[in-house]
């Protein structure tokens, strides 16, 4: 996360928030990004495919 970002995050979050909703906002932002490049470069399975794994039906 680059600093600018961090900035305007932070400036969206309400007054009374805590370091523990900062550090929340950071970890899912994180991972949403990691989830987005995944998928960008193709590191993706199907649906059907893990709920296969873990013996779950659609």
């Amino acid at each position: 996360m680059k600093k600018e970002e961090a900035h305007k995050l932070i400036d969206l979050m309400p007054a009374n928030a805590t370091w523990d909703d900062l550090m929340h906002e950071i970890y899912v932002r994180e991972a949403i990004e990691r989830g987005l490049a995944d998928s960008k470069a193709g590191r993706t399975k199907e649906v059907k495919e893990i709920r296969g794994k873990y013996g779950l039906q659609e």
